[in-house]
């Protein structure tokens, strides 16, 4: 009986441990993905920003085709999904706000 307990308590343990390791990496993933398209979607809205200051970018929508034709761009891609960004989509200046969107 004692035999069945201990072989019981590790192996709850042992789940548990698994389930706290699963979760924390998942975390760790997501946050990671999160921080890679915040800083690829930061690169693409500046480069918009100096378009539109330099004003070879007209207009509250910059559309990504429109930053590679320019030349302020090259091909983009996504960092988490290594998809290449469609060219239709667009930085849209809203008052001082810009946002990207990928459609």
């Amino acid at each position: 009986m004692e035999k069945r307990n201990k072989i019981f308590i590790t192996l709850t343990l042992f789940i548990i441990v698994v389930v706290v390791l699963g979760l924390t990496i998942y975390k760790v993933v997501d946050d990671h993905n999160e921080k890679l398209l915040h800083v690829k979607s930061e690169y693409i809205i500046g480069k918009a920003k100096n378009c539109l200051n330099e004003k070879k970018c007209t207009g509250t929508k910059v559309t990504l085709k429109t930053l590679y034709d320019l030349g302020y761009l090259e091909t983009q891609v996504n960092p988490v999904t290594k998809e290449y960004y469609s060219e239709s989509a667009y930085v849209l200046k809203e008052d001082a706000n810009y946002t990207f969107h990928t459609n």
